[in-house]
Parts: C-alpha cells; structure tokens; sequence
C-alpha cells in the first residue's frame, strides 16, 4: 500500500464530547467519523484493524470446533414473544413494523433466531454436540451511547450458540471456548483477565467475562494477589468475617442528629468510624418493601441483591413517598432498629457481626448508638449483599482481593435449557426419548476490541498497537521523493522486498516534510519504522525506530530485514 494512493486524514483537534483516549485516538487518525449518536462509519484505515482482529477470532473460533453462519439482522417479534424478551429486554430493543404493520426489532443478540434454526435443523442426538457461530453487526438502543466504539448503539460482535445433550457436554464446550478466547486476546497482544461474571439478561447457569485491563475501563473486576482467582465487582464473594461477633457492651440511646443524614456527616458527628455504623437501604420487594443492611463503610451490590428471592429479579430503591408511608421517617434516619414487622431485613455478613453499633433511629432527626442485633434490631436473614473492597479475602482462601478497572470484550455463557425449553428445542436420544436441548453462548465484541486495544496501549504521540492489531508492521518513510530518484528508488524496492518476504509494509510517498510525516506514523502506532534518505544511503544504511522505543538505530539492509522478519 502506497500512502499517496490510500485515503489517510489525520487531525489535531476532536469534538469535546471525546473524553477517552480511545475515541480521541480513533477521531485523529481517521479510523472512524461519527454519524450519529452512537453510530460510525469505519474508514478504509479502522476497517483494516476491524478485519485484522475479525480475522484472529474467526481463526481460533473454526480451530475450536465452531462452525460459521450468518442469521438475519432483523427478528421478528413472534421468537422474542417464545422466550417473554419482547417486553423483558427493555428500551435498549430497537423495535419496528413493516408496511404490513408486522413488528419486528434489530437484533441485540440471537439466541431466539439460532433456537429456531436449532428446532427445525436438529432432531437426534447424533447430531450433537455443534457450535454455530457469526460475525455480524448488532444494535441495542443505549440510553447514553459515549466513549466512541467503546459503547456504541451499532457495533460488530462475533457470536457463538452450542447445542447439546447433556450438560457434562455443554461444560465441554464452555471449556473449549474459554480456551478459545484466551488464544484470541493472547494473540492479539492484549493483557486480560478472565472473571466470574452475573449472567445478567442473556440468563443461564454459569458466565465469564474476558476484560482488558485499562483505567478507562468501565467495570470493575477482583483478583487474587495470591491466586487465580478473578471476578467482576457485581460477582465478586465477600467472605463472612472469622470468629463470633462481640457481646453487646452498651445500651441502646438515640441521639438527635438533625441534619446528619449520609454515614460520614454521621459518624464525624458522633465521632465513631463509619464501620461502626450500619447503612439501611429499602427497596421494593415482591410484597412490599425489604431493608438491605450493609457496614457504613460498604456499599450494597445490587446485582446480588437483586438475586435474593425477596426481590422481583431487581433491586429497585424505594421512593422517599413508600418509605415515609411505611416507617414514618424519611430517607436518612432509617435503621434496623425498630422497623415495622411486615419488612423483612436482610444483613450483609460484615454488618451482622458488628455490636454496639450506630444506626438510624427510625425517627425523623435522630439516631441510635449503642444498637444491637436480636436485642434491638431483628435478622430475618444475613446474606452476602455487598461489593467487596481492596484487602478483603480471597474467596479461594489464597490471598487477598485487588482492584483494577477492566473492559468487557468477551463473555461467555452456560445458557442450559433456558431457551430450549421456552422454544420447545428437542431432539431424540438413544432411548427415542425426546429431549430438551442443553446451550451455551458465546460472544464477543470485535468493534470493542480495537478500542479497548488502544485504551491499553497509547501514549502523548498516538497509539501504539500491538503488531497482530496494527494496520500495517511497517512503514517505510521516504524523504523528499519527488526531488531525488535514488531515494524514491531505495524506498520502492526496499517496500517490494518486505512485501516479497510477507512483511505487512505501507509505503508513506506523500513527500511530506519529515517532522510531519513522522508525527503521523507515530499517531497511527505502526509499530515499525523505516526512514529512507540521501544521508543514509550515502552510509550504506536505513534509519530504524521501532514504536516502543525513544532513539533511532541506523542498520544495514542485511540487519534491518533480518529484524523486521
């Protein structure tokens, strides 16, 4: 590829709205333009990184087993009905009619078309265990679509739907797809990690999330210093704390606090620490309000709340109207101490260990100090119900838990007979017996991907891609080609012979000035460069600088083809 032959338009200044690296990167070098709220256009020079990751994931994916198809973009409403998604899946559901008034939505995601494809393809299980997949574009409708690619409302996704008989083969499969991935983001040059993760609205058995690790990352994610244990925030287990909890020591006094309401006005007040203080939080249960107990200094993790069966699959926060109906008492000074009967309280396992502890009074401007469970507040139940911090222990046993801030790329699923069952997926078994299909899927986002990519590997020049990544290894940079046949001779045949050798080469002949050119090739992250000039050819050599490194190195043409190969 000659750069004066290829559409290449760099900028300096992006929209203000380019509050990551990614998006600012991917704005400056051209890779992308925006169309509309979450919608972009992939130029020639981002469309040839998309195809370099799609081509690594459609590699590891046929290795594994998996075997390519493509499904329709556009699903009708009746498949969405099967599974009760239609209205379940929410406003992010890009929904439609046709001219015969017929509805439809743009796909999210395909388990309701494959469990179709899956029904009508399939009837014994001699036919099992198989793995579909496709790389496709997909659309969900997000509320806020930010951060460029990163969260579009468009964007290409690769995945994966496997059928089986059992589910000692479906955890075969999850395995094998598990090892897929972690080729994948290998190959790709990308640091992850692979964590436990909620299964959240794909629905199934058991999940892992594959996260790049970047400080714009959007999730956060636990991990073991002394182990390999990993998971994200949401699934993150908080161990109980060892040994019994203390004997009440104090009696129980309410104080008046009248306008400390959040836990630190409070415990500054008081002069105690916040985890001597006990948050009360009240939600919406399935029959009235729940209150959800956690330490002061902890906070409640909705996802597992949302898990307890007092809850309706979600853990919606009363308004202060229900709360003040229910109690008397406004947001602020509510406790466990002396709630109604009719509301369950549920108590995080480092808050039922404490004693003499601080809570709400239950009465508008007032708490109580001195508070103790089963004397003055009652337990209906202690759970696991918090976010867990740095320093807790390792759920394994070995170690104790680290923070970091990761990008989701890839999750995969053991989905079990939840679609089947709901789509009526049989086949015969061996016994002539009809069967409900067991299912895992299996995706990941390629668009997300190069940024997440980028987000990893930048700095003040450009971005630095990893080479499996990059849109061309090697740029060879000719200075003052039009003014100097030599040169613009030693630069074309030193281009044809990388490419000769299946060196991945661009030839940069726009005759710009070298400071110019230079700038752009470290903005575009090409990790290799080559620089060809009167002065070197004169010394018999090239100047070459590879993208990681500060200083340049002038090599004869033996040496730098040797280590550009």
């Amino acid at each position: 590829m000659r750069l004066s032959q290829f559409h290449l338009n760099t900028v300096k200044e992006v929209p203000a709205e380019a509050e990551i690296a990614s998006h600012r990167l991917m704005l400056r070098t051209g890779m992308i333009r925006r169309l509309a709220a979450g919608l972009y256009t992939w130029s020639p020079l981002g469309l040839m990184v998309l195809r370099k990751v799609e081509a690594v994931v459609r590699e590891e994916m046929l290795r594994a087993g998996a075997i390519e198809m493509l499904m329709p973009s556009v699903q009708p409403r009746d498949l969405w009905e099967e599974t009760g998604r239609w209205e379940k899946f929410g406003p992010q559901l890009l929904k439609m009619r046709d001219r015969k008034e017929q509805e439809y939505c743009y796909g999210p995601t395909h388990e309701e078309v494959i469990t179709d494809f899956a029904r009508n393809e399939l009837r014994s299980y001699k036919q099992l265990p198989l793995n579909f997949f496709q790389i496709q574009t997909k659309f969900r409708d997000e509320i806020r679509p930010r951060f460029g690619v990163m969260r579009a409302r468009e964007f290409l996704m690769k995945d994966a739907y496997s059928f089986h008989l059992t589910p000692e083969s479906l955890a075969e499969t999850y395995k094998a797809m598990y090892d897929a991935y972690t080729r994948i983001f290998t190959r790709l040059g990308l640091k992850f990690r692979a964590v436990q993760a909620d299964t959240g609205a794909i629905g199934g058995n058991a999940s892992h999330e594959f996260q790049v690790l970047a400080d714009a990352g959007e999730d956060a994610i636990a991990f073991s210093d002394g182990s390999d244990y990993a998971a994200n925030i949401e699934k993150a287990e908080a161990m109980p704390p060892s040994g019994e909890r203390p004997a009440p020591s104090a009696a129980l006094t309410r104080v008046d606090t009248p306008t400390q309401k959040t836990i630190d006005d409070v415990a500054a007040f008081l002069k105690v620490a916040p985890s001597q203080c006990v948050k009360t939080i009240l939600v919406k249960g399935r029959s009235g309000l729940v209150a959800l107990c956690v330490r002061g200094d902890h906070e409640v993790n909705e996802v597992k709340a949302a898990h307890l069966p007092e809850l309706p699959d979600t853990s919606e926060l009363a308004s202060e109207a229900e709360i003040l109906a229910a109690t008397g008492t406004r947001p602020g000074f509510i406790g466990p101490a002396g709630l109604p009967d009719d509301i369950p309280v549920i108590v995080d396992h480092a808050a039922a260990h404490l004693a003499d502890f601080v809570c709400g009074g239950n009465a508008d401007g007032t708490h109580y100090t001195g508070a103790n469970w089963q004397r003055d507040a009652r337990i209906n139940r202690v759970a696991d119900l918090r976010k867990v911090v740095e320093g807790d222990p390792s759920p394994d046993g070995h170690g104790t838990l680290r923070l970091a801030r990761g990008i989701e790329v890839g999750h995969v699923f053991q989905l079990g007979e939840k679609y089947a069952q709901a789509m009526n997926a049989t086949v015969l078994d061996d016994a002539g017996k009809i069967r409900v299909m067991s299912m895992g899927c299996y995706g990941i986002g390629v668009s997300r991907i190069v940024a997440a990519a980028i987000e990893q590997c930048h700095d003040e020049a450009g971005i630095r891609w990893p080479e499996p990544m990059a849109p061309w290894r090697v740029a060879v940079c000719v200075i003052n080609p039009k003014n100097d046949a030599q040169v613009a001779q030693a630069a074309e045949d030193l281009y044809q012979s990388l490419r000769q050798q299946g060196i991945d080469a661009v030839l940069d002949d726009r005759g710009l000035r070298p400071g110019q050119m230079f700038a752009d090739i470290e903005l575009l992250g090409i990790p290799h460069r080559v620089v060809v000039s009167e002065r070197g050819l004169a010394a018999g050599s090239f100047e070459y600088r590879s993208r990681s490194e500060s200083e340049s190195r002038n090599l004869p043409r033996e040496d730098l083809i040797t280590l550009l190969g």
